[in-house]
């Protein structure tokens, strides 16, 4: 019996250096933390995926982390290719990263037009270096014109919220897949018959 192809999702990490963008990878592929003192640095693409069952539906998704080469223009055209979501990352401790993500936003639009874009605050663990706003962030996302599909909070260093994320980001990712399915059946409506066999939904 032959087995059926797990949709694969890219899913891609973006923002400024020492937000936690290969933390947050880390947490994704082995749930660690190794602190900024004992990590060394890597260089190179790296990705890693999981996969997550969503509304009866497997979903693989494929996370990709820069490895320190942010800086380098010829990793960005194989870096935002075939992107199906991109997670704008910045640290809560840090305003300046926040400040900067509408110039990661433009690289998204330009090299990952139809990647749908999530935002992701790190280091809520650092209760007493907040220095980003929930008004600061709805403000960002207004800006935006709703191109933001979700906005999550995070630490790499507790876990806390990183794998909520990435399954929502799944079950959004999902649903646009399911989406784009029906279309597809409207367009090749006369294939139906009124025996064909009701789908069980799922509310996703």
């Amino acid at each position: 019996m032959a087995s059926t192809k797990i949709p694969e999702q890219k899913v891609i990490l973006c923002g400024e250096f020492g937000v936690g963008k290969s933390s947050l990878f880390r947490r994704f592929a082995t749930n660690t933390f190794v602190s900024s003192i004992d990590r060394s640095s890597t260089l190179g693409l790296d990705h890693f995926y999981k996969i997550y069952r969503v509304c009866g539906r497997d979903v693989k998704l494929q996370l990709w982390d820069t490895g320190g080469m942010e800086r380098v223009a010829s990793v960005t055209s194989s870096y935002y290719k075939f992107a199906e979501a991109a997670i704008l990352v910045f640290s809560f401790d840090n305003p300046d990263t926040f400040n900067i993500l509408s110039q990661h936003l433009l690289d998204i639009v330009t090299y990952a037009e139809s990647a749908k874009i999530f935002l992701c605050g790190n280091k809520i663990d650092l209760k007493h270096q907040m220095y980003v706003t929930d008004v600061d962030i709805d403000a960002f996302c207004e800006q935006c014109h709703n191109l933001i599909s979700g906005v999550f909070k995070t630490s790499c260093k507790t876990g806390e919220g990183v794998e909520e994320m990435f399954a929502d980001i799944a079950r959004q990712l999902v649903s646009t897949s399911k989406t784009a399915d029906i279309e597809e059946v409207a367009k090749d409506s006369f294939r139906l018959t009124s025996q064909d066999e009701i789908q069980e939904s799922c509310m996703c």
